[in-house]
């Protein structure tokens, strides 16, 4: 007996109430006024069950509305399991509703439909030429939601649901494909992705691509290290055990040749004249600055950095990472892999597929190795003496020039000879983090904010 499920109304109002508790809603921050469904695509009906890929558009006291997609599956009774992802029952009548991507049976549809390449009401499922899946294999929801959410089939397939939508096609797999077009080693292989029509245009929901075991992310280890150069306090960096210099030179190599690989599949040139880099970045140091007073203070110690990057003539640019830091890159037996190439959850997709310098990557994970090696001591913690600073600069310096030194033996320059445009990015980054920590974690600005004091200390 089919089962009947809620209405567009019921659901609509259930979502309304359910969405502020998702870890993966971006807008917890303002107040839902409106949930509207824009399409419910049935997936799977059995006897008490039925799955749906559900579309909705989510409006707000403020601001503009923002689109999310929502698998959901339904079911007269809910195992002790999904009772945790459930909607509110009040909402939904007699049928549970909840969500679909911890139903094992909802999830194996997806895997089904991506292995015949369905054309499923408006959802198209595509691979790779080549590529195979194997349907056999039993899924489950990777760690902790974010602003997306993974999926693991078979320790073998990663099958990531991009939560917010905003139509076009999202960069994580626009550059996964070209990258892996050209033979790049240094990423996992794409082998599918799911794409439906929003405002007319082909967007991005859902992609495929190897799941990558034994594998340890940067940030992981490079905490390590630092806490063992602070357990270990008579020791120089370079004498750990869990020295990172080694891995970070690795991981400059890697992120070289994923540049290089980008510039060869989607090319590359120099800014149009009169277009800037440094246009931007005032701007945003304006904007930050008035919102935060301890930022304000190095205003025109910042300003005057991009004053002299702006002399340095136009740079190249090409695709690139866009959000490039420690925790986007995993370290494997044998190598280093990118990951998540969506770029800056902050902008839209149109700005993250425009061309930008591989500066502004290279610049990211710098910022990411000072936070690595400063964020014990930036937090009012505890035993904070001055070997441990110092030992803390040493570790940060060191493995900044082992990954720049990496970089260069891939591309015959180091990225230090632009130093004057390297630092203006490596500030821009540190304006950002400013903003992000004053608004969500106030005892963690003074990381960003020491950093600006040593990266203007000469002006």
């Amino acid at each position: 007996m089919s089962i009947h499920v809620p209405s567009d109304q019921q659901l609509a109002e259930a979502l309304r109430q359910w969405l502020p508790d998702q870890r993966w809603f971006s807008a917890k921050d303002r107040g839902i006024t409106q949930v509207t469904i824009s399409s419910r695509v049935p997936l799977t009906a059995d006897d008490g069950f039925a799955g749906e890929h559900v579309l909705i558009e989510v409006e707000f006291e403020n601001g503009p509305s923002v689109r999310y997609q929502v698998p959901l599956g339904f079911r007269t009774h809910l195992s002790e399991p999904l009772l945790s992802w459930a909607l509110p029952e009040s909402a939904t009548g007699s049928v549970a509703a909840y969500d679909g991507l911890h139903d094992p049976d909802v999830i194996a549809r997806y895997l089904t439909a991506l292995s015949a390449q369905e054309h499923l009401g408006g959802l198209r499922f595509e691979t790779v030429p080549g590529v195979t899946i194997d349907t056999s294999e039993a899924g489950h929801v990777l760690g902790a939601e974010q602003s997306n959410t993974s999926l693991v089939f078979g320790e073998t397939l990663l099958f990531k649901v991009f939560r917010q939508l905003e139509a076009g096609i999202n960069p994580d797999v626009e550059l996964h494909r070209a990258l892996s077009e050209v033979g790049c080693e240094y990423v996992a292989d794409l082998r599918g992705w799911v794409e439906a029509d929003v405002d007319g245009e082909p967007t991005t929901l859902a992609m495929a691509q190897d799941f990558i075991e034994n594998a340890a992310d940067g940030w992981s280890m490079a905490l390590i290290s630092v806490r063992d150069l602070f357990t270990e306090a008579d020791l120089h960096a370079a004498e750990l055990g869990s020295d990172f210099a080694g891995d970070a030179e690795r991981l400059g190599v890697a992120v070289a040749h994923v540049h290089a690989d980008l510039a060869r599949s989607l090319g590359s040139e120099e800014r149009a004249p009169g277009e800037s880099a440094i246009e931007g970045m005032r701007s945003r140091l304006d904007v930050a600055a008035d919102a935060i007073p301890e930022l304000a203070e190095h205003r025109a110690a910042i300003a005057a950095v991009y004053d002299e990057a702006a002399q340095s003539g136009p740079d190249t640019v090409q695709r690139i990472h866009g959000d490039l830091h420690l925790g986007q890159v995993l370290r494997t037996p044998s190598t280093w892999l990118l990951i998540d190439f969506e770029g800056e959850p902050i902008k839209s997709v149109a700005e993250r597929r425009k061309p930008d310098s591989p500066l502004r990557d290279v610049a990211g994970m710098l910022r990411s190795f000072d936070y690595a090696g400063q964020h014990l001591l930036g937090q009012g913690a505890p035993n904070v003496t001055a070997q441990r600073a110092f030992r803390a600069i040493e570790w940060v310096d060191r493995n900044a020039s082992a990954f720049c030194e990496g970089y260069a033996s891939v591309t015959g320059a180091d990225p230090r000879d632009q130093s004057a445009l390297l630092r203006a990015y490596e500030l821009d980054k540190a304006v950002y983090e400013a903003g992000y920590e004053a608004r969500h974690r106030p005892s963690w600005l003074p990381l960003p904010l020491n950093a600006i004091g040593r990266l203007t200390a000469s002006q």
